[in-house]
């Protein structure tokens, strides 16, 4: 199988993570799109994260009923702090069957030369970019974007805002009902996380 490895922390996930998702699965010859539940970002260390077993309980909820989505913990058991290529590396020995494709924002890919190890993620792997409202996309500003392993999504949709705006916006009393899937917003409640009641 071809897999496609969209990151996050989802905390929580959003409507528009899946509408990326599911928009990812139409690229040619990806058989499966893995919502993979990071730990703490090494570039946004410094924030609190929601305990990892209610991110991942709200990813799973998110992709019910969305064939070809899967919610992964593949990270959540790895020594920290983890980098995405250490992460790569660890599910091409794990299953060598499969191939694994990075799915990540335009917004990444502009930083993407900073990131641990570029060159041996594109060596085993293609990089799929959606765009993100104001990240650059000239290849004089953005290193690999013209290399031949990164391809450019088209007519993906925006993934606008960002779940730190939606946490904001929900512990200021704003509903994340046209956010976040039913069931979802149903579990933050009960759990209550962001401040919910």
């Amino acid at each position: 199988m071809r897999i496609g490895c969209l990151f996050g922390t989802f905390d929580p996930p959003h409507l528009a993570h899946v509408a990326v998702a599911e928009h990812m699965l139409l690229t040619p010859g990806l058989d499966e799109v893995w919502l993979v539940v990071t730990p703490q970002n090494p570039f946004k260390m410094g924030r609190s994260l929601s305990p990892d077993r209610d991110r991942l309980a709200m990813v799973e909820l998110a992709v019910e009923g969305h064939p070809g989505l899967v919610a992964s913990a593949f990270e959540l058991d790895l020594p920290r702090p983890n980098y995405t290529a250490d992460t790569l590396r660890r599910m091409r020995m794990k299953w060598p069957e499969h191939a694994f494709d990075l799915i990540i924002g335009g917004d990444n890919l502009a930083a993407f030369h900073r990131w641990k190890d570029p060159e041996e993620i594109l060596e085993h792997h293609r990089v799929l970019v959606y765009p993100r409202e104001g990240a650059p996309m000239d290849p004089a500003e953005v290193h690999y974007l013209d290399h031949p392993r990164v391809m450019i999504v088209q007519d993906a949709p925006f993934l606008p805002g960002s779940a730190t705006e939606l946490r904001a916006d929900f512990e200021a009393g704003a509903t994340m009902e046209h956010n976040v899937a039913p069931a979802v917003l149903e579990y933050i409640k009960q759990h209550r996380l962001y401040g919910a009641r």
